[in-house]
């Protein structure tokens, strides 16, 4: 859903104890794979949402994501015993977090050309380098501050508002872009917890919270059609986790963060396929203004870590 450098941000520093050399070919493989998984989740849930109401998305996406997780924790996560925790205050407030990052996101990708709906969740690492100053207290540098502003101009461009292109969708993109890059800085509190509870947590609390606001006149029972392309949003979901952790695992984030953008070029080729959406001039002037300042960011924090700007 959104930009893999926010998992790097979030568990880099749980992951780094595990780097034993850089395997570059084979993260770019894994991250190439975590790519495709989360772009596959987007456009099962683009296609589910012009039937299902986003309640029950969430639901179905959430429990097969779940299935997987609990089919997967006793072989690669250490067994269910990871799930204990001594941090629940942290844990509650990343799922709530994660509620409105998850439905916000989707109500936006329901209302929006998908590329229009990638590009704006590309803003989460740009709002993790601006709240990392009063929440972490790090030092943020001119040349990053400078690059933050600029991506946000791109926002702006690409929006226009005041000129009736920006919408409440858009908003609830933005918000959960808010929400996401905050259980980044949230999550930097938990590196010792496990990665199955750092996992199952999120996925758990948007289930409940759709769980209660269904009822039976907003339930439609799904189709076979129906039925596939659900289980395929859980299972993607957990495929593009995995393949972000290892690819994060085996290289530089400087190295492995230009990839991730293959989302946005995969996201306008399948909008343009199966829904025949083409973004304007204004989206790709703001999309190509955000990346460019997301790498510059990347690049000025991995490279010059130890200068601070």
């Amino acid at each position: 859903m959104f930009s893999s450098r926010s998992y790097e941000k979030q568990f880099g520093p749980l992951l780094s104890r595990a780097i034993q050399k850089d395997h570059v070919g084979r993260a770019i493989a894994w991250l190439m794979l975590g790519v495709s998984g989360g772009l596959c989740l987007d456009l099962c849930a683009k296609e589910l949402l012009r039937s299902y109401s986003l309640s029950e998305f969430v639901l179905a996406r959430s429990v097969f994501g779940l299935l997987v997780f609990m089919i997967l924790a006793p072989r690669f996560f250490g067994g269910f015993k990871n799930l204990r925790t001594q941090r629940p205050a942290w844990h509650f407030l990343r799922t709530m977090l994660a509620v409105g990052a998850m439905f916000g996101f989707f109500y936006g990708l329901s209302q929006m050309p998908l590329v229009n709906a990638l590009t704006l969740g590309f803003t989460a690492p740009l709002m993790v380098t601006a709240l990392s100053v009063p929440f972490l207290g790090e030092h943020v540098g001119w040349r990053r501050w400078a690059a933050v502003v600029v991506g946000f101009i791109g926002t702006l461009i690409m929006l226009r508002p005041g000129s009736g292109d920006f919408s409440f969708a858009s908003a609830a993109i933005l918000f959960a872009a808010f929400c996401y890059a905050c259980q980044a800085i949230t999550a930097r509190h938990l590196a010792t917890e496990s990665i199955l509870s750092l996992s199952v947590y999120v996925v758990a609390g948007p289930l409940l919270f759709a769980a209660f606001f269904i009822d039976s006149d907003s339930w439609i029972s799904p189709d076979p059609k129906g039925w596939i392309l659900m289980a395929m949003a859980g299972i993607c979901s957990a495929i593009a986790w995995v393949g972000f952790i290892n690819g994060y695992r085996g290289s530089s984030p400087a190295i492995l963060a230009p990839f991730e953008y293959a989302a946005l070029i995969g996201g306008a080729v399948a909008g343009y396929l199966i829904w025949d959406e083409v973004p304007d001039r204004w989206v790709i002037l703001g999309a190509s203004i955000i990346i460019a300042s997301g790498l510059y960011v990347v690049y000025r924090e991995i490279g010059l870590r130890g200068g601070g700007n």
